[in-house]
């Protein structure tokens, strides 16, 4: 065991314990030490009496009170400490008292009571020396020198336990910080899975909805196409259940060893298959256009733009009438643009349309319609802006606008 790991929770226990207690103690080891000149006295032409015995006592017993009244404490120890000296029965070989009340001053009191202190026990020492009678010139050295270092020492201290303090307290609100990081990555995430059930389900539900529709009116007069309407709604809810198996994982902290890896959210990359399921579910024409050369998104962004589009045709689906929809991808050198438009009933005069839509500005979004909702939420959340309302020819039309990886580094960096 070193002597540091055995010093420093000692110290710590030492600071911990009854103060009345501890400094009772100390007074009681100053008096032992005062007391010594008594137990062996040595040859002295000055005799030893019990008035400079008591003198002795005198600046060791207020240090009992060193902490709760420093300054009286050390004023009455630095009365005592000269009357002793200049009593010579015996002069003190050490002022004992004196460094520890000096010690105890400069970590405890104000800037103009330390300097007061040590001011006027420099000046008594040397007093005293020079009234002391056959003074020899090491003991101005040594009792000057002893003066200074137990100040000194007690500002090192006092320094030590300053930068201690800030060092811990730096270091709890760090931890705050990273409890509040930690909270916001939460809560976002937590925004994050509900936009994504929201579009996963209502896509899902809408798509089955159309098809049980559609279901028992082909019934009796085209069995092979009611077939394969409720064929759909099997495979819209099982691909709508692994898309919130897949989306719920992330609740799951813990990965069993054998459980295979999730996917990955779908991107730009499964929007013609979202596009063929929307149409080959729901009899709408859905054309997907690509212009530009495609470029890399970030991650989020990718999973932005497959859940918008979703988002829109969901919309479509359950609010249009629309006989086709057009999906366009716009890519530029700095963003990606992406325009859904359908040729159904677009916003009335007032605006809305079943809680779908409103005018283009970010401003007038309805505070109904969740899915609307989320896709202005996405954009944003990936640097970017979104705008619903009616389409160029009639119809309805969202669009949003999303920046590239490097304008979003960029943008981090700026």
């Amino acid at each position: 065991m070193s002597a540091r790991s055995w010093f420093a929770p000692a110290v710590a226990r030492l600071r911990g314990s009854n103060p009345y207690a501890v400094d009772g103690a100390l007074a009681a080891a100053v008096l032992f030490a005062v007391s010594l000149q008594w137990i062996f006295p040595g040859a002295r032409d000055t005799p030893l009496t019990w008035q400079g015995h008591l003198l002795g006592a005198a600046t060791a017993l207020p240090l009992v009170w060193r902490r709760r009244a420093p300054f009286a404490t050390a004023c009455a120890v630095s009365v005592a400490t000269p009357a002793m000296a200049v009593y010579h029965a015996p002069a003190p070989d050490v002022v004992y008292g004196g460094l520890v009340v000096l010690y105890t001053v400069a970590a405890l009191c104000p800037p103009w009571q330390r300097r007061f202190m040590l001011v006027g026990w420099l000046l008594g020492v040397t007093l005293t020396i020079v009234h002391k009678t056959g003074a020899q010139p090491f003991e101005y050295a040594f009792h000057l020198m002893s003066v200074v270092s137990a100040y000194a020492l007690s500002l090192l201290a006092r320094v030590q336990r300053a930068y201690t303090a800030a060092l811990e307290d730096r270091a709890r609100r760090l931890e705050r910080e990273r409890a509040a990081d930690t909270e916001r990555a939460r809560a976002q995430e937590r925004a994050r899975i509900a936009r994504d059930m929201h579009d996963v389900l209502a896509h899902a539900v809408s798509l089955m909805v159309v098809q049980a529709e559609a279901g028992p009116v082909v019934v009796r007069s085209d069995p092979a196409r009611a077939e394969a309407a409720f064929d759909a709604i099997a495979g819209t809810g099982r691909d709508a259940m692994a898309q919130l198996r897949r989306i719920l994982g992330v609740l799951t902290e813990d990965r069993d060893a054998g459980r295979p890896e999730r996917l990955p959210q779908p991107g730009v990359a499964a929007l013609p298959g979202l596009v063929r399921q929307v149409g080959d579910s729901t009899g709408l024409r859905v054309t997907l256009r690509v212009t530009g050369e495609p470029r890399p998104l970030p991650p989020d962004t990718e999973v932005a733009v497959y859940r918008v589009a979703q988002e829109a045709l969901t919309n479509t689906v359950k609010h249009a009438y629309a006989s086709s929809a057009i999906v366009d991808l716009d890519w530029t050198e700095d963003e990606l643009r992406l325009a859904v438009t359908d040729d159904g009933r677009g916003p009335d005069a007032s605006g809305a349309d079943g809680g779908r839509s409103g005018p283009v500005a970010d401003e007038s979004w309805p505070a109904g319609g969740h899915g609307l909702i989320g896709i202005r939420e996405r954009a944003a959340a990936c640097g970017g802006s979104a705008e619903a309302g009616r389409g160029p020819e009639g119809g309805f039309r969202v669009a949003v606008r999303l920046p590239g990886a490097a304008q979003r580094r960029q943008a981090a960096l700026g």
